[in-house]
């Protein structure tokens, strides 16, 4: 198993000891730890109410810290407001209300290039490489997609701004098995393209499958992390928090 302090002294974002919460005096995150290297994919996986989402939040600048650092490229970046992290690299798709659904699959697409206009052309190029039927349907509104297209275009949006970490809160939940599978191979596809993902996960059994190194969150703290490997074995990881799921790999 590793842990943070055997990060690499380069790691391209890391949070160390994070408390945070939404309200003085709750804490939701109570020390939590994470990194991630330059073209990995992370995974953090635990029950419900651990503080997953909340990580994420607070290392998108959408969560007040009370202590800890996130640091992006060796500088500090807590305090900055979303859309500063966006411009530093900094890519967040929420798990609810990511699409605008009035708007085109192309006005989506804009609204996410808002800061870098100029770059539009380019970004969508990638964005429509990457998910060839966001192109072909550019024109439909994105209220009328299945969940799984919103996904991709939550996605595509926040590729926009070329971000060198993209940070998604649960892209798989509320979709059918057929739907969830795609939306995982979508994440792995936009990883092979070159950009580090960080992923919180409901589904903990096929979030280790595909991810580099994976985090367990219990209680606002770190529980366990290793390779996806080494958690998806773990006796302690698969009584506890994986059950009959890892039993059907």
């Amino acid at each position: 198993m590793t842990n943070n302090s055997e990060a690499s002294a380069n790691a391209l974002i890391r949070a160390d000891n994070l408390v945070a919460g939404y309200f003085t005096g709750v804490n939701i995150l109570n020390g939590c730890d994470l990194y991630a290297n330059r073209g990995e994919l992370v995974g953090i996986i635990g029950p419900n109410g651990a503080g997953k989402s909340t990580l994420l939040k607070a290392m998108f600048g959408l969560v007040k810290v009370w202590s800890g650092t996130v640091t992006l490229n060796g500088e500090e970046v807590v305090g900055l407001r979303a859309d500063q992290l966006v411009r530093r690299g900094i890519g967040f798709v929420p798990q609810n209300n990511n699409v605008f659904p009035s708007l085109t699959i192309l006005e989506n697409l804009e609204m996410g290039a808002i800061q870098n206009q100029a770059n539009f052309k380019d970004r969508f190029d990638f964005v429509t490489t990457l998910f060839p039927t966001l192109g072909e349907r550019r024109n439909q509104r994105a209220g009328s997609l299945s969940g799984g297209e919103r996904q991709m275009v939550a996605m595509s949006r926040a590729l926009m701004m070329n971000p060198e970490v993209l940070l998604l809160d649960e892209p798989s939940a509320g979709l059918s098995p057929a739907l969830q599978d795609t939306v995982f191979v979508n994440v792995r596809n936009i990883n092979k393209a070159g950009v580090t993902v960080i992923m919180v996960e409901q589904n903990a059994r096929r979030c280790l499958q595909i991810v580099d190194r994976g985090y367990v969150l219990d209680q606002g703290k770190n529980a366990y992390s290793g390779t996806g490997r080494e958690l998806a074995n773990d006796p302690h990881v698969i009584e506890l928090y994986l059950g009959t799921l890892a039993k059907a790999k």
